[in-house]
C-alpha cells in the first residue's frame, strides 16, 4: 500500500507539473476531466447516481450507519439528473476556454434549470435532495476547480498558481509531520480523529514558510506570498473536513478508486477545491497592495 500510494502520488505530481506549466487548453481540459470525474464521485456519494465500487466497500464502524434519508440508490450509473450537472460543467469550461467572463454563470443557471426540469416532469422519480446535490456538485467541483485555470491565466500566473498547491498539499504535509510529533488535542474528533490542533497550527505555519521561501526563490513579495499561503492553508483544512463530513454523513470511506492508494478525486483534491478560489481572490487583492 505504501509503495502504491507513493508511486501514484509521484505520478499525480508529474501530471500537475506538466499540465500547469503548459497551461492553456491542456490545463483547461485536464481540469474539466478531473471535475467530471469528481462530480461523478460526488453524485454517487449523494445518491444522484449509483454508487461506485469504492463507495460500496465502506469498512469500520464509523462508516456503517448511513444518515436517515428517503432517497434510494439509483440503478443506473448515469441519468438525466446527473446529466444536468455534466452539461452545466461543460458549458462553464467552454466559457473559460473562449474567455467569455460575462457568460460564466450560464453553466450554473443551465444546471439549475435542467435539474428542475427533470425533477418536475419526472416527479416523483427524484427527491428534492438529489436535485440540490446535483447543483451543489457542479459548483463544488467544476466551478471551484476552474479557479486553478483562472489563477494560471493571471499576470504572473505561472508563479501564483503554485500557491494553491503549496497552501493545500504543502500545508497537509506539514500538518501531518507536526501532528505525528506533537499532536495531543483533537481538532475534529468525529470527522477526522487523527487531525490535531497542533498539526493544524503546524500546517498553517509551514504553509507561510513555504510561501515565503517560494517568493524568495522567484523574487516575489515575501509578505504577500506568506499571507496568501497562510490564509489558503486555513481554508484548505475546512475543505478537507468538509469532504470528510460528507463521507461520514453518507456512510462511505472513500469517494472513489481512480488514484491507487489515495482513493478518488475528492479524496485527493478536497483541500485544493477550497483553496483555488481563495488563492485567486487573495492574489488579486493582496498583490494590489504591493
Amino acid at each position: 500500500m505504501f509503495w502504491t500510494r507513493l508511486i501514484s502520488g509521484i505520478v499525480l505530481v508529474l501530471i500537475a507539473l506538466l499540465t500547469i506549466i503548459t497551461g492553456g487548453p491542456v490545463l483547461l481540459l485536464t481540469l474539466y476531466l478531473v471535475s467530471i470525474a469528481g462530480m461523478y464521485e460526488f453524485y454517487g456519494a449523494t445518491l444522484v447516481v449509483r454508487r461506485n465500487k469504492a463507495q460500496k466497500k465502506a469498512e469500520g464502524k464509523e462508516y456503517k450507519a448511513e444518515a436517515a434519508t428517503s432517497v434510494k440508490e439509483p440503478d443506473g450509473a448515469l441519468n438525466l439528473l446527473s446529466m444536468a450537472g455534466f452539461v452545466g460543467a461543460t458549458i462553464y469550461y467552454l466559457t473559460l476556454y473562449f474567455n467569455r467572463s460575462h457568460y460564466m454563470l450560464l453553466g450554473l443557471v443551465v444546471t439549475f434549470l435542467f435539474a428542475m426540469f427533470v425533477y418536475v416532469f419526472s416527479y416523483p422519480h427524484y427527491k428534492a435532495e438529489q436535485v440540490t446535490a446535483t447543483v451543489f456538485g457542479m459548483v463544488y467541483l467544476a466551478v471551484m476547480l476552474g479557479f486553478i485555470y483562472l489563477t494560471r491565466s493571471m499576470e504572473s500566473g505561472k508563479i501564483l498558481v503554485w500557491l494553491i498547491f503549496l497552501s493545500s498539499w504543502g500545508a497537509d504535509t506539514c500538518a501531518y509531520c507536526v501532528g505525528r510529533l506533537f499532536g495531543k488535542h483533537k481538532m475534529a474528533p468525529v470527522l477526522s480523529p487523527k487531525k490535531s490542533v497542533e498539526g493544524g497550527i503546524g500546517g498553517v505555519v509551514g504553509a507561510v514558510l513555504l510561501g515565503v521561501a517560494y517568493a524568495a526563490a522567484f523574487g516575489q513579495p515575501l509578505g504577500a506570498y506568506g499571507i496568501i499561503c497562510g490564509a489558503g492553508a486555513l481554508i484548505s483544512m475546512t475543505g478537507d473536513l468538509a469532504a470528510s463530513a460528507v463521507k461520514r454523513d453518507k456512510g462511505i470511506k472513500d469517494y472513489g478508486w481512480i488514484i491507487p492508494g489515495h482513493g478518488g478525486i475528492l479524496d485527493r483534491f478536497d483541500s485544493v477545491i477550497f483553496t483555488a478560489p481563495v488563492i485567486y481572490f487573495l492574489a488579486l487583492f493582496v498583490m494590489e497592495l504591493y
